[in-house]
């Protein structure tokens, strides 16, 4: 009897002793962090002093009093804002192109190549290339004079009028092939009675797009907008590379407060308070997107 006790406890605890490696690691580069980053905020002058005082909520106050701060959501709302609704248009529309069968097997498959491009590229490369485009001397200011649209040498990066536009758009340019291919998967995956039987009642191409198409895609998109809007939310080194927050906090982000609060000013009390606060927004669509998996299971 206690043999098979044995013997029924080590075939429930083998799958847990293969996950053990991944829980440590984890719990080590994960669970412990985040905890510290939430204890910190309760604290003033942590890390730099050996005997940090208890503040409680007053960091997350004077966060939220912080004129910078408010700049930051503002400047971050917009940023995801408009990043998310054209990465979903943008995917529904190319994604719709390379499945149309009124394209050839090779040209599909060349402009599959073309269109996934940006998402290939890292950060880094990104940054450096859209800098030099959008310099005032470089190829889309050339553009512009040529085509007699412009007749300035526009600043895109450098000017206040300018820079959170063009962070935004560059962010789109990197983020909508991943739509694209996943929306392209979905596409893929509907059957095609439907749209010959909606044929024979006489519905017409956009109404099978709206009545077919989107409530077929609709649980691939919900997932995709949820994990696209915490992503963008923690971009960071696309706008630390191309404009560092400025000119004067006109890209600056969230993200870019936390690094400039923690590493800059060595404030990481308000550094870690201002993490928290993304944290719970990052939370909470976590949560939704849960949920959203566990129904669509």
């Amino acid at each position: 009897m206690r043999a098979k006790k044995v013997s029924n406890f080590k075939k429930k605890s083998t799958p847990y002793l293969y996950l053990l490696p991944t829980i440590i690691l984890m719990f080590l580069l994960l669970i412990i962090p985040i905890g510290m980053v939430v204890g910190y905020s309760f604290f003033d002058n942590v890390i730099i002093n050996d005997n940090p005082k208890f503040v409680g909520l007053q960091n997350y106050i004077e966060i939220l009093q912080d004129k910078t701060f408010l700049i930051a959501v503002k400047n971050t709302l917009y940023f995801v804002g408009v990043s998310v609704a054209a990465h979903l248009l943008l995917g529904v529309a190319f994604a719709m192109l390379l499945n149309t069968r009124y394209l050839g097997t090779k040209t599909k498959a060349l402009f599959r190549v073309l269109y996934v491009l940006p998402w290939m590229f890292t950060a880094s490369v990104i940054a450096i290339l859209w800098k030099m485009m959008l310099n005032p001397s470089g190829i889309v200011n050339y553009l512009l004079e040529v085509l007699r649209l412009s007749g300035n040498q526009i600043e895109w990066l450098g000017s206040r009028q300018f820079a959170l536009l063009s962070v935004t758009f560059i962010n789109i340019w990197s983020g909508y092939p991943f739509y694209m291919i996943s929306i392209l998967a979905g596409l893929q995956g509907i059957s095609t009675d439907l749209y010959e039987a909606s044929s024979l009642d006489g519905a017409n191409s956009i109404q099978q797009f709206f009545r077919i198409t989107i409530p077929q895609l609709k649980p691939i998109l919900i997932s995709l907008i949820m994990l696209d809007f915490v992503w963008t939310i923690q971009q960071f080194a696309l706008i630390w590379m191309t404009t560092g927050g400025g000119p004067i906090n006109a890209t600056e982000m969230l993200s870019t407060y936390i690094y400039k609060q923690g590493f800059s000013k060595y404030q990481y009390s308000m550094a870690s308070a201002s993490a928290c606060i993304v944290l719970v927004v990052c939370t909470i669509i976590a949560v939704f997107y849960v949920r959203h998996q566990k129904a669509r299971d």
